[in-house]
């Protein structure tokens, strides 16, 4: 039995007349009359019994008529969701956001909540690396996370935008003469840097490892507040993007640039070859609006 079938019969009761559903339902009368006929012998048993110019309900014909009500109901509904997962009035974006980049796709995700509000967000904040293996598994449909990324990866990866890496330390005589600090100058420094599973941890050890160096790490942290903190207290110094050194306290602390530049590269990522939702597909229009220098690709569905 299918779901054509069971609305014929459904508009054959309603209007009591197998012409009358005819014409509401736009086929012919034969075609109804076959398609209950094969619908009885489908499920061995009589539904409907013809009394002058009445149709009456069998036993087994009123349980399918009142069951067939509620079936109908819910596929109308399901029809409806699906044509408003396919408008993006409706859908689900599973997306990965590292802590330290949270502000600043903050303006992004308010716009993308104005234009889909139907669209339910959910939001997974981990570094870098985590997120890459969440994408890979499927956990997340899209992610933001610090590039280039393995090319051995199944992953499609598109920048976003970039920003120079700051020497961040404490506002003491020795650095407040200082323009700029050379990767080699850190050999000797203590250095105060993200936890493992972020990338920048990764790109930080490959430069100082390029200047021919194992740095002193005093301490490890996921949140740049607190490796700020770290600094202000003496620990150490940290390197950070310089959009996240511009919410330092800039009485207490000084963020002095790299030399050479070393840039935090922040991009897009998604599995390579697979289903990307309606939603998904949403975000990416709007990045691609919202960075237009990005040129972010269109997504093969």
């Amino acid at each position: 039995m299918d779901v054509r079938t069971l609305r014929y019969f459904v508009e054959v009761v309603r209007q009591q007349s197998f012409t009358r559903a005819a014409e509401k339902l736009f086929v012919t009368q034969p075609t109804i009359s076959k398609m209950l006929r094969n619908l009885e012998e489908e499920l061995e048993c009589t539904l409907l019994i013809r009394e002058g110019r009445r149709l009456r309900l069998t036993d087994s014909g009123q349980a399918l008529y009142q069951r067939g009500l509620n079936i109908l109901e819910e596929f109308r509904q399901l029809e409806a969701e699906l044509e408003d997962i396919n408008d993006v009035k409706r859908g689900l974006l599973r997306l990965g956001v590292p802590p330290m980049v949270g502000t600043q796709m903050a303006p992004l995700i308010g716009e993308f909540r104005q234009h889909y509000p139907g669209i339910e967000l959910i939001i997974s904040e981990f570094g870098g690396l985590t997120v890459q293996q969440a994408v890979l598994s499927g956990e997340l449909d899209l992610a933001l996370t610090a590039l280039p990324i393995d090319p051995a990866l199944p992953i499609t990866s598109q920048l976003l935008f970039s920003h120079p890496l700051c020497v961040v330390v404490p506002k003491t005589a020795c650095w407040l003469n200082r323009s700029s600090v050379t990767l080699s100058e850190l050999s000797d420094e203590s250095i105060l840097i993200y936890n493992e599973d972020f990338a920048l941890y990764r790109q930080l050890l490959d430069a100082f490892s390029a200047h021919g160096f194992t740095p002193k790490i005093a301490a490890r942290s996921g949140q740049w507040d607190f490796l700020a903190a770290m600094v202000q207290a003496g620990m150490g110094i940290a390197i950070l993007p310089e959009p996240v050194c511009q919410r330092l306290d800039g009485e207490k602390l000084l963020w002095l640039p790299l030399t050479p530049t070393l840039l935090w590269q922040l991009g897009l990522i998604w599995r390579q070859g697979s289903y990307l939702s309606q939603s998904a597909q949403a975000w990416i229009a709007r990045s691609r609006e919202f960075w237009p220098e990005s040129l972010i690709p269109e997504p093969r569905p």
